[in-house]
């Protein structure tokens, strides 16, 4: 309103100086309307940065504790790139939905209305030539900004799966490293990020086509105006709301009219942000919902606990495969049988479970010689059986590991890949003579190790029990009984239904 106000006086003072009429005074008022509305523009810009900053930290404060509040086999499901670089931006791309593009949205249904009433007030002919362009506009803001949505969600996509792949290769860089395949992952990255930059540039081509389109009907419109103010002031023609006007009442509307489109070109700005924000929403809801107990795999693993109780207890010999579609809640059940509450730690692991010997990518690996790393946690043990554990797991033959039980192993087992890790933690669980609770422990393996280890877990099982989370149809067939999850949850559903 002061930037109206400011340019309604500047075209009247122009207007009278021109005439040779100079009224200082409408000068005066003029900057005083400039100036106030810098001020005021200054602050609310300001009042609007830290409001969407206010915004982004309370939705990544709610997300932490989303996630602080998660069981662990919710959080190990997430991709971990996805999750990391999502709550860098997802909260900030929500808060400027939130913020920004309501701004805008709030401009683009005040500002043009009242443009157009203050050009009402000198010619509401010339106010409706810039109304009738209106309904144009908004036909082209709809299907451009279908597309821009669309292009927006397919971006946060590839971003996410970019993230993750990322992610998975620097967790895997010394396995990487060994096999020689630094530049075959460079490629592959590449090619992601291509992707990703390839969808980043089609929203952008597609954001500048609309507000190119805004700026083309903005001229338009406006080289209309001038032509048919010029004309009326030349006496050309005499079109009603056109002619016989004032110098300072034809500035006034030419200099009003491009703040009737102004708002539009803001929204138009604003609407690759609110494309952008909705798909960061969408993205952050998947984040936070996964990481709730009422997720579906948590749910699934509940449902199937009833049915598991319900049934005779688990033998204390014998091979147990939990089984059932990616999501069902495998890994949630064998760590709720387990009684793992949470992530396993080193004092879970040595003292408080001393029943069950756990095994999975996430044990506990101590620095120093895989010997070590095996015998962590079970007592004195001899080099025999140590030797004896670890060939029965492939890990004296390993080319990426080689000197045996003496072979190097870093801090936390950095210079280990996951199937490493998993082959220790069964080489240490055979060691103990407990009861054996292994998550997906043919998953990371070649065909040759993980026959090794469906062999090794069958031996166990005529002493002990092992119970088994996996997606291996041939180590399921080994088991003596079966928890299918796909066909438990269904018939638990189909009793509380």
């Amino acid at each position: 309103m002061l930037r109206l106000a400011f340019i309604g006086l500047a075209a009247m003072f122009v207007g009278e100086m021109i005439s040779g009429r100079a009224n200082w005074q409408l000068l005066g008022a003029a900057l005083a309307s400039l100036i106030l509305g810098s001020v005021i523009g200054l602050v609310a810009d300001r009042a609007v940065a830290n409001t969407e900053t206010k915004v982004a930290n309370g939705l990544l404060e709610a997300a932490r504790g989303a996630l602080a509040a998660a069981s662990p086999g919710d959080i190990q499901a997430m991709p971990l790139g996805t999750l990391i670089a999502g709550l860098q931006r997802y909260p900030r791309a929500v808060a400027g939905l939130a913020v920004g593009h309501r701004l805008a949205s709030l401009m683009l249904g005040l500002g043009p209305l009242l443009a157009a009433a203050a050009i009402m007030a000198i010619s509401w002919e010339a106010a409706l030539a810039l109304i009738v362009l209106t309904p144009v506009m908004i036909v082209f803001f709809v299907l451009i900004g279908g597309a821009i949505r669309s292009g927006a969600e397919a971006q946060e996509k590839a971003f996410g799966r970019l993230a993750a792949q990322f992610a998975d290769r620097i967790r895997t860089l010394p396995t990487i490293l060994g096999n020689h395949a630094l530049t075959r992952e460079t490629r592959k990255l590449t090619a992601r990020l291509n992707i990703y930059a390839s969808g980043t540039m089609s929203v952008l081509r597609i954001a500048f086509l609309n507000a190119g389109i805004i700026d083309f009907f903005s001229s338009l419109s406006i080289a209309i105006l001038a032509v048919f103010l010029g004309l009326g002031h030349l006496k050309l023609m005499s079109v009603p709301g056109f002619a016989n006007l004032q110098l300072w009442q034809s500035l006034f509307i030419l200099m009003i009219a491009p703040e009737y489109f102004a708002p539009f070109r803001r929204y138009a700005e604003q609407y690759h942000a609110k494309a952008e924000g909705l798909a960061a929403a969408a993205a952050l809801d998947t984040l936070v919902l996964a990481a709730r107990p009422q997720s579906q795999a948590f749910e699934a693993a509940i449902l199937t606990r009833n049915l598991v109780s319900a049934a005779p207890p688990l033998s204390r010999t014998g091979l147990v495969a939990i089984t059932g579609p990616s999501g069902s809640g495998k890994s949630t059940l064998l760590r709720h049988l387990a009684r793992i509450g949470s992530a396993p730690s080193i004092q879970q692991d040595a003292d408080e479970r001393p029943e069950i010997a756990w095994c999975s990518t996430d044990i506990y690996v101590p620095q120093g010689t895989l010997g070590d790393a095996i015998g962590w946690g079970t007592g004195p043990c001899c080099r025999t059986r140590l030797l004896l554990a670890a060939g029965n797991v492939g890990l004296l033959d390993e080319v990426l590991l080689p000197g045996g039980l003496d072979a190097s192993i870093k801090a936390g087992g950095e210079n280990l890949s996951g199937g490493q890790r998993l082959r220790i933690g069964l080489a240490r669980a055979l060691i103990s003579g407990r009861a054996i609770f292994a998550d997906e422990p043919t998953a990371k393996l070649d065909p040759a190790n993980a026959a090794m280890v469906r062999n090794a877990l069958v031996q166990a099982a005529r002493s002990r029990l092992v119970l088994v989370a996996t997606h291996d149809r041939s180590l399921a067939l080994l088991a003596g009984k079966t928890i299918d999850l796909g066909v438990g949850n269904r018939q638990a559903r189909e009793r509380a239904a």
